[in-house]
């Protein structure tokens, strides 16, 4: 499957919803056992990443709508989905991950980098204003 068969609306998910690879492996990670609790350091061991990172991971799904915490000293965090829609989109997502992770990763990655180049140019312009004074 190339780019352009990840369909549309999967695309447009993934540039708007997705900040990056880490992030969608965090979610499908948990969804992958919706009724597991993960607190930082499970996530940690999970992704291979460290417990401040797997912290801050945790936190924008809940944010963004894909998890939800209970607790209040050690924060626990499982599946939750805000809607069903969103609960399909990220089915389908996880589908189209299994067969296409290249192409998903290189959206991922376009969105950064044209970011990236959008902060890199707001430096040129500004630079470009001071050689005029």
């Amino acid at each position: 499957m190339s780019p352009q068969q990840i369909p549309e609306h999967l695309q447009r998910f993934i540039l708007r919803s997705i900040d990056s690879v880490s992030h969608l492996e965090a979610m499908l990670l948990v969804r992958y056992d919706p009724q597991r609790e993960w607190d930082s350091k499970t996530m940690a061991q999970g992704l291979y990443i460290s417990e401040k990172k797997a912290a801050e991971l945790l936190s924008d799904l809940c944010a963004a709508g894909f998890a939800a915490v209970k607790g209040s000293g050690e924060y626990l965090y499982h599946y939750s989905p805000r809607s069903s829609d969103l609960r399909d989109t990220i089915n389908h997502l996880s589908q189209i991950y299994s067969t296409n992770l290249i192409e998903v990763t290189n959206l991922i990655h376009s969105k950064t980098g044209r970011q990236a180049q959008q902060f890199g140019d707001a430096f040129k312009w500004q630079n470009a204003k001071d050689d005029k004074k």
